[in-house]
């Protein structure tokens, strides 16, 4: 099949089909002519063989009338004897040729009537009419003589021999032709056989034939799939030979693996960059390490940096491929502000790409020859808006968009890397200068003892010492300012901490989110045009990347747990509802290893009480789950009753208290291991860790989410006999603030940033779709994959849906189209972000009241900010198709 000629998986089996159909009508036609034939047969035999006898007694009976009429007119002379002989005399003639006609074909019956015809004719004139004509003489006498002798005796008993002869021999030929007949039908038969063998090998191959063109390309593509999946080499591709949807699919997914691929490099080097920057304890060392590294990236034929030097000037610190002579001896290695290029990229803070550098600017030398490169890259090394340097690049081709972004997040960690080693220096002064001080003091307080003894001894010199003791304490308050401004210093590195993980989460979510929307559109198969291993498959796909952004949401929370930024919205949760919920989540789970799972809820408990439903259920999630995880046989139990109050060493609830009791019949931890397993990152012993997997932040962050809610976690186990874990939670019928049941101060600490959540997802219901009809949408997001997603999704729902890549293109299609009716916006894009793109509709009058609706996976930011600066939703990334719907439904709905 040529490659050239398009025929999808429908036309291949339309036409399989058809090849049965053509088949099956060829063997009705052969089939359908074969039984006319044999109709055709019996049709003869029927109508000839008793059209033949009918003819011969016809004949005969011709002649008994004519004997009948001949004796009857002999004997009385009554004239109406003459009538049935004469109609006899000339019917018999007729039927005779009939007769004849039908029989001509044997010549042993053409032989008989012969013979039949001329004793016939022989009867007629020796005997028949002789008698009747002496009879109308009126000889009566002689034609009755002449009856008496009766000439014609012999000649009528020859004809009923003949006749005789001639049936039996008739019938001879039609039981030959119903032998014939007979044969005829069993040949048939056998021949209807072997076209049914031929029809059905004919349909089996190209059974075969269809089937293999369509199974085999798919067997390829859905192997490499899932060979991916199990973290197979990124860099193999699907070969599909066929023109259909299967090349479509192997298409699509190369282009997706490419995407990833490239993605990955760029991931692998900015990790590679960031630990060799991390290494460095000098600007000189780091700066060097970054231009080979960067050279070695990018590929490139040279490169330079240029180190902001107390602001006053640029001063080149590290190169690559530095060349000398001509004309590099003119070119400067200082510049100041708005002073060349360098100079004027310090002043703009902004990248500058040259594409067409005029010949003779610059060659690049080797051992081989040199030559001149095509484009100049100049960008600016920022760190909090302030440029800490330039980095100068030239290549033999233009960057591309992804070498441009990775070099935007290179430069980003090095401007991170530059001010965290100018803040090390600088600290690592003031920590000499202190530890000078105190060497200092130290000395003058063993000065001030030896004076001290003096001064019993000497009492004249003591206003001296109360002067050197004034001096000294001079010197330790300059001391202890110093140590303040480092603790500030710690305090700023605090914050570069929470500002990486904001990025960090926000590079992580962003492929992420489009790997769970697309993925989840595929195992949706709305248009019903997958398979349903293909449709597994994109489940397979969405489920592990749903596990991976657990996993990101559990470092995330850990992080903000201990920055003091996770919200806890206090709201009523409905205890009744507890045991369908775990039974859902794990009772497959038990099942499927064997475990009984028993949940039993006191009679006391209250309906309802006011707690974070979600981060209660996150709790008890992870202590069913770790159950469940470390338990191969037994059970697992969860218990729920009402304490009226709880008071251990480690802490105190007064009032009324909500048990949620864990119990498992596992392995169990030892005692040594008890208190370390709420700690991050721990697992119990090294052997636990390597059998049953996991990161080690369950535990750790449940203690936090509990003391968060007012609660504590306590553990009682036993090696080899299984693990208690109890979680206490005050109870709460009516809000009004807990914070007066914490009794632990870092508890209380971070209660102070517990609040409601303004919009609850509930509230909406998303069966009335048709509310979005016809709206029009902008979504406003640099990653390309974010927007096909929300696209191809909001499409469906007949939509109108516009895009824009940056802060500038958003403000552009706004002016052009005024029949928008909400935003998506995106808040880290390049050249304007979301922030400064929403101060600028914000200010123009004719969008105040447009909807807009902001998407962030920044982990360490509030939504009450993203409100604050002009947003009137709030969807944590990655987004979920039915977040979207439910929040334009609000916004833009009818």
């Amino acid at each position: 099949m040529s490659n050239n000629l398009k025929i999808n998986i429908r036309s291949k089996i339309v036409i399989g089909y058809l090849l049965i159909l053509l088949c099956l009508g060829a063997f009705l036609w052969i089939v359908s002519d074969r039984i006319s034939s044999l109709q055709q047969e019996a049709d003869f035999i029927e109508e000839h063989d008793i059209e033949v006898h009918n003819l011969t007694h016809e004949i005969e009976k011709d002649l008994l009338e004519m004997e009948t009429g001949q004796r009857g007119y002999v004997i009385t002379g009554d004239e109406t004897y003459l009538e049935p002989f004469n109609q006899a005399l000339s019917s018999w003639q007729i039927k005779y040729n009939k007769l004849y006609q039908l029989v001509s074909e044997s010549s042993e019956q053409a032989n008989h009537l012969d013979n039949i015809k001329e004793n016939i004719q022989e009867w007629i004139t020796n005997a028949g009419q002789p008698a009747v004509q002496l009879k109308q003489l009126g000889q009566d006498e002689e034609a009755l003589h002449f009856f008496i002798n009766d000439p014609g005796q012999q000649a009528m008993n020859s004809i009923h021999e003949l006749f005789l002869s001639f049936r039996d021999t008739e019938r001879e030929l039609t039981t030959s032709r119903i032998d014939d007949m007979k044969d005829s039908n069993t040949q048939l038969l056998y021949m209807m056989y072997a076209l049914w063998a031929g029809a059905a090998l004919i349909t089996i191959c190209a059974a075969l034939i269809i089937s293999k063109s369509i199974v085999r390309p798919i067997s390829q593509v859905t192997h490499i799939i899932s060979d991916i999946v199990k973290g197979g080499n990124m860099s193999q591709r699907i070969h599909v030979r066929s023109n259909d949807e299967v090349r479509q699919l192997a298409d699509t997914t190369n282009e997706l693996l490419a995407q990833v691929g490239r993605q990955n490099w760029a991931k692998d080097h900015i990790s590679i960059m960031s630990t060799l920057l991390q290494s460095s304890d000098r600007v000189e060392t780091a700066v060097q390490f970054f231009i080979h590294k960067l050279a070695l990236i990018m590929k490139l034929p040279y490169g330079a940096v240029f180190i902001n030097r107390d602001g006053s000037e640029l001063v080149k610190a590290a190169a690559f491929a530095d060349p000398d002579g001509e004309p590099w001896n003119k070119v400067r290695d200082r510049f100041l502000p708005g002073e060349g290029l360098v100079g004027q990229c310090m002043l703009e803070q902004r990248m500058i790409i040259l594409d067409d550098i005029p010949p003779n600017y610059v060659r690049i030398e080797s051992g081989l020859g040199d030559a001149e490169p095509t484009t100049l890259l100049l960008a600016p090394v920022m760190f909090e808006g302030q440029v800490l340097g330039v980095i100068e690049l030239a290549k033999f081709k233009p960057f591309d968009e992804l070498e441009i972004q990775l070099l935007e997040q290179l430069n980003q960690q090095l401007g991170v890397t530059l001010n965290s080693i100018r803040s090390k220096m600088e600290i690592q002064q003031l920590y000499h200068e202190s530890q000078t001080l105190n060497e200092e003091l130290q000395s003058q307080t063993e000065e001030l003892q030896t004076q001290t003894e003096e001064l019993q001894a000497h009492s004249v010199e003591m206003h001296l010492l109360n002067e050197r003791l004034g001096a000294q304490k001079e010197a330790a308050l300059i001391a202890a300012s110093e140590l303040e401004n480092y603790a500030k210093e710690l305090e700023k590195s605090s914050k570069y901490k929470s500002q990486f993980l904001a990025n960090m989460s926000h590079e992580l979510r962003t492929p992420l989110n489009s790997m769970l929307i697309l993925s989840q559109i595929l195992s949706e198969n709305k248009q019903g045009n997958l398979t349903e291993e293909e449709q597994h498959y994109a489940s397979v796909i969405h489920n592990s990347g749903s596990e991976l952004l657990n996993l990101i949401n559990d470092i995330l929370d850990l992080s903000k747990v201990e920055a003091g930024k996770l919200q806890i919205e206090m709201d009523l949760v409905n205890l009744t509802e507890l045991p369908e919920l775990m039974e859902g989540y794990f009772s497959k789970s038990a099942e499927s290893k064997n475990l009984e799972f028993e949940i039993e809820m006191a009679e006391d408990l209250p309906d309802m009480m006011y707690s974070d439903g979600m981060r209660l259920h996150q709790i008890l999630r992870n202590l069913l789950s770790n159950a469940i995880k470390f338990t191969e046989s037994g059970s697992v139990k969860l218990s729920v009753k009402k304490m009226n109050s709880i008071v251990t060493s480690d802490f105190i609830i007064s009032g009324e208290v909500i048990a949620f009791s864990v119990e498992d019949t596992g392995i169990g931890i030892a005692a040594e291991h008890l208190q370390p397993i709420f700690e991050a990152f721990q697992q119990g012993e090294e052997t636990t860790a390597r059998r049953f997997g996991g990161t080690g932040l369950g535990l750790s962050i449940s203690l936090h989410l509990a003391k968060l809610l007012g609660g504590y976690i306590t553990v009682e186990s036993e090696e080899g006999s299984g693990s208690i874990f109890v979680l206490y939670l005050p109870l709460v019928t009516e809000y009004g603030g807990s914070e007066s049941l914490f009794v632990l101060p870092e508890v209380a600490a971070a209660a102070s940033h517990t609040s409601l959540s303004d919009i609850r997802i509930e509230e909406y219901e998303l069966d009335e779709l048709s509310q979005l009809e016809h709206k029009t949408v902008l979504i406003v997001d640099d990653d390309i994959r974010n927007v096909y997603g929300l696209t191809n999704a909001l499409e469906k729902l007949q939509m109108t849906v516009h895009t824009a890549q940056n802060g500038y293109e958003c403000l552009e299609v706004l002016n052009k189209q005024s029949s928008i009716n909400a935003v998506l916006l995106d808040l880290v894009m390049p050249e304007m972000d979301g922030i400064e793109t929403m101060k600028r509709i914000r200010e123009n009058s004719e969008w105040s009241d447009l909807p807009i609706i902001v998407m962030s996976s920044n982990a360490m930011r509030d939504k009450d900010q993203f409100l604050a600066d002009g947003a009137n939703g709030y969807i944590h990334k990655p987004v979920h198709i039915h977040e979207v719907i439910l929040a334009l439904q609000k916004w833009v709905g009818n």
